[in-house]
């Protein structure tokens, strides 16, 4: 996806996967640790106060505290991660304001690129 993503002033809700949209697809298991994929962290870090991130992985609970400890020391932001995810498609279903405004946008980057297009709010 190139270009701007136009999007209103409200505060959001940011869904991220973790592995190949975050942090390189399976790191963690293949090279023994995980890797912020370049550009992930600072847009996160530039996501407006208000907004929310919330982390969904198909890693197991087993991986948890291992996870969260990585998180944690490469201070990337999030207020909810939630772990056991299934591996198949993300469905996000959300309504439309009676302005018009549509609730949900998805956004699908190739694995292991960080690279989301900017955001403009409008007025």
């Amino acid at each position: 996806m190139s270009g701007k993503m136009i999007l209103s002033t409200l505060p959001k809700t940011w869904i991220f996967d973790l592995d190949g949209t975050l942090l390189k697809h399976n790191g963690y298991k293949l090279e023994g640790k995980d890797t912020v994929l370049p550009g992930a962290k600072e847009y996160l870090t530039g996501l407006p106060d208000g907004d929310r991130v919330v982390i969904l992985t198909s890693r197991t609970e087993e991986y948890r505290e291992e996870t969260l400890c990585f998180l944690r020391e490469n201070g990337i932001r999030y207020d909810e991660i939630l772990f056991g995810m299934p591996m198949g498609e993300r469905i996000l279903v959300n309504d439309r304001k009676p302005s018009g405004l549509d609730m949900a946008v998805a956004v699908n980057l190739d694995r292991d690129v960080f690279a989301l297009p900017g955001v403009l709010r409008e007025k």
